[in-house]
């Protein structure tokens, strides 16, 4: 009987795992889980206290960072203006920053366990929740999705791993659910990295949070952005849209894919603009595909994980100095992809054993990565060939 009773249990389950649609959110939710696992974070660890590299190195370069000093005064506002390529730029430069500096100072504190990185860590996650209230202009979106994609990532560490307390932790809390996840939960028809950044932010605050509806509802817009966003030629003549864009039409894509009237797997809506945006989107898509891994639903070997890895193998190439097609661009484009390749390249080429020799050779060039000062930061440490 109660052999039966436990195979009906396995079963039950199995079929409950079976039945969860990919990407929603798990039945607990695993900490520290924003992009970084706990396992992941150890593994890390361990190399930099061994002088191992690439680790050592990655971990040397972020301590020298001014995020890393224990000497920071965080600079919070109640309202970050930002227009447009941040003009006006009223507090939105200190966000960001602040927020990475949280992320550093909680990665330093796991790895040396000086718990004046964890202080410190704390102190500017609490200086932020005490006052901010908003975030106005018209880059408020796209800015509280990249401060929003670096605050989750440190307080799941500070949270989870902290054993000194965090007594501000709940309202550092109320501040993700009130003043963040409504600015970015609905998402954006702007170009793509900004709806991509967004998710990024909104499932890493929801993880936080515990919230799986929010959880499911950007889980479902990265799976629809993203497939608008990477061109597969399986994709058909023409790129996925987004429903709400009502690009319906050839001539609209193509102006939405930056005049671009060819389409060749691998292409992202942003390479024909400039490099730089599309690792903004490339790098989201890798940090939502990560955090769903550590929640236990793999995406990298769904349509997610193609994209990501023909994206990367597509963009790494033309960076590496391959000269450019005249159907591509018009013959030209502006470089600049940024420190964006560790997480991809770590799950796609070292966990699933695909071939990605531009991929590996720009991974290589740019190591140790640092940060991009907006929201992605120092991805050798942290995923560097790491296979936990």
């Amino acid at each position: 009987m109660r052999r039966t009773a436990l195979l009906t249990l396995a079963a039950a389950l199995l079929a409950t795992a079976l039945a969860r649609p990919a990407g929603a959110a798990p039945a607990a939710f695993a900490h520290p889980g924003v992009t970084v696992s706990q396992a992941q974070l150890d593994f890390a660890r361990s190399k930099v206290n061994s002088g191992a590299q690439p680790w050592k190195g990655a971990f040397d370069r972020m301590t020298a960072s001014k995020y890393a000093d224990l000497n920071r005064a965080p600079k919070p506002r109640a309202v970050v203006e930002c227009g447009s390529y941040s003009n006006p730029n009223n507090g939105c430069t200190d966000e960001r920053e602040d927020a990475i500096a949280a992320y550093t100072q909680a990665l330093a504190w796991y790895v040396t366990r000086d718990e004046r990185h964890a202080r410190k860590a704390i102190e500017l996650m609490d200086a932020w929740s005490a006052v901010i209230r908003d975030h106005t202009n018209s880059n408020a979106p796209l800015q509280t999705g990249w401060a929003g994609s670096s605050w989750p990532k440190a307080a799941e560490i500070i949270k989870y791993t902290y054993g000194g307390g965090w007594a501000n932790s709940g309202r550092f809390a109320t501040m993700l659910r009130t003043v963040y996840l409504p600015e970015i939960i609905n998402g954006s028809n702007s170009n793509g990295n900004w709806e991509l950044s967004m998710m990024e932010a909104a499932v890493g605050i929801s993880v936080f949070l515990e919230d799986k509806a929010s959880y499911d509802k950007a889980m479902a817009k990265f799976r629809t952005r993203t497939a608008a966003y990477v061109y597969l030629a399986s994709d058909g003549d023409l790129p996925k849209t987004v429903p709400s864009q009502n690009l319906n039409t050839r001539d609209k894509i193509v102006n939405y894919w930056q005049g671009q009237g060819t389409f060749v797997t691998g292409l992202t809506q942003e390479t024909c603009r400039d490099l730089t945006h599309t690792g903004y989107g490339i790098s989201a898509i890798s940090h939502i595909a990560e955090t769903s891994r550590i929640q236990g639903q793999d995406l990298y070997g769904t349509d997610v994980g193609e994209r990501l890895r023909h994206a990367l193998g597509f963009q790494a190439k033309y960076e590496l100095g391959a000269a450019v097609p005249s159907w591509l661009c018009g013959g030209s484009l502006h470089l600049g992809l940024g420190p964006v390749t560790e997480v991809g390249h770590n799950a796609l080429a070292n966990r699933l054993g695909h071939a990605m020799t531009n991929t590996a050779a720009l991974n290589a060039r740019n190591r140790p990565s640092g940060t991009d000062n907006l929201f992605v930061a120092w991805e050798t440490l942290t995923h560097g060939d790491n296979p936990a």
